[in-house]
């Protein structure tokens, strides 16, 4: 009894005192210790666009070596020569990476990210890339899109994991960084293979900073709710009459992406309420916030299908607005 009412007392104060869009964690880390990053050799995938591209300007203004990968080389072309810093944008090195290409083009990639900068490996590998179709039914997802959301957010990431670690190992140093989700803590109603596929990279990665901890290999595990991007997938929150999604910037998810991994977190959640709130039932209290989404699911793929706010509260009562 006294545990539940310390848990209780614990949760109206987090929603009370709490920033808006990070968990009990990154309450108490306010600043990015820049000497973690600055000369810092740091790979990013996924960084032509979005939080990928967004990643890549604050770090090269903190004074990190850049290596940006994604499977667009214009796009990253031209995230290069809008990045400034100590070594930006003349030594930043651009390799292009196709996440779904097989183990030999991944390991060609590692070979030679590990010599673009000669006596400095790769200190930090930032996974961000990933792929995820519009909100759908589980069941009306292809065969084809199981496929090719696993060969990048999974086998691609975790290949690319296993082929780099080796050379961490031998320094005796190394960070991963895992841009994973929300998806990837709580069930996500329209989103079933790609939250399945967070939930796997979440399995692997801490069980790999399990395994490889006390040699010098450190893992945070970023689970973001919705961020505003250029190009996020369902709902948008410009150019949508009527919906009124509160999507966190890609912005502010960077800034705290890179707090969380200069105090070597474990495991951070970004977002604003209510995803937070549900990611903490789920977490804590897995009976309400099951019971919950449950509530939610059906309305909230109907929400989808009318583009509309799959994020709100009123889908517990049914009430989604429509564009």
């Amino acid at each position: 009894m006294l545990l539940l009412v310390i848990f209780f007392l614990s949760f109206f104060l987090f929603f009370r005192f709490a920033t808006a869009y990070g968990d009990f964690t990154l309450m108490f880390k306010n600043h990015v210790k820049r000497e973690e990053i600055e000369d810092k050799v740091i790979w990013i995938t996924g960084a032509s666009r979005g939080i990928g591209e967004v990643l890549a300007k604050q770090l090269a203004a903190l004074g990190a070596k850049l290596i940006i990968s994604a499977r667009d080389e214009a796009g990253l072309e031209r995230v290069k020569s809008e990045l400034s810093g100590k070594f930006a944008p003349n030594e930043v090195k651009v390799l292009p990476l196709d996440l779904a290409s097989g183990e030999n083009k991944l390991k060609e990639a590692v070979e030679l990210a590990e010599s673009f900068f000669p006596g400095s490996g790769v200190d930090y590998m930032i996974h961000n890339a990933a792929f995820e179709r519009p909100k759908t039914t589980a069941l009306d997802v292809s065969e084809e899109s199981l496929k090719t959301t696993f060969d990048v957010n999974v086998i691609g990431t975790i290949s690319l994991t296993r082929l780099l670690a080796p050379f961490m190992l031998q320094r005796g140093r190394g960070h991963f960084v895992v841009m994973s989700s929300a998806a990837g803590k709580t069930p996500a109603p329209g989103q079933a293979v790609y939250s399945a596929s967070k939930h796997a990279l979440n399995g692997y990665f801490h069980s790999l900073r399990s395994e490889l901890y006390q040699k010098g290999i450190r893992v945070t595990v970023v689970c973001p709710g919705p961020i505003e991007t250029s190009t996020s997938s369902g709902a948008e929150v410009v150019g949508k009459k009527g919906v009124s999604e509160k999507r966190l910037s890609s912005e502010k998810c960077a800034q705290l992406t890179i707090i969380a991994a200069t105090h070597n977190l474990k495991e951070v959640w970004i977002s604003y309420q209510p995803v937070l709130a549900v990611m903490y039932l789920v977490q804590y209290m897995p009976t309400i916030g099951y019971w919950l989404m449950d509530k939610i699911g059906r309305n909230r793929v109907e929400a989808a299908a009318k583009k509309g706010n799959t994020y709100s509260l009123s889908l517990l009562f049914g009430k989604n607005k429509s564009s």
